[in-house]
């Protein structure tokens, strides 16, 4: 957040392989695909990032950890970050954002045409 705004948001499709995935590697692996995405701004930088997922919190301290876990965590580590938790409930806009309902497309099931020689 920049002056208490957020400044950006990114996200994408999770893979097939990434569906089996648990709810903490997938909230882990999305800091490690913030941390990737933005890397020429983060790097050697003090910053904050806030995640709804309060355990993400502690992930530092954690002492069992599968290869992927560690994997990333080895890539937090090069840099300066401070992770905090944010409530779900209060981030408000995206919501907003990942709820926004999709025209749904008109289909036609039949169409009648009425051809007319009676032109004036």
């Amino acid at each position: 957040m920049q002056r208490e705004k957020v400044i950006a948001y990114a996200s994408r499709q999770l893979k097939v392989y990434e569906r089996n995935y648990t709810t903490y590697d997938l909230e882990l692996g999305s800091v490690a695909f913030a941390l990737k995405i933005w890397r020429h701004y983060l790097y050697e930088t003090r910053y904050t990032m806030f995640t709804d997922h309060k355990s993400l919190q502690h992930i530092l301290d954690q002492k069992d950890l599968n290869m992927r876990q560690r994997r990333w965590l080895e890539l937090l580590s090069d840099y300066d970050c401070n992770i905090c938790y944010h409530p779900g409930k209060a981030d408000v806009m995206a919501d907003a954002l990942s709820r926004k309902e999709r025209d749904v497309p008109l289909r036609v099931r039949a169409l009648v045409m009425t051809i007319s020689l009676d032109l004036p």
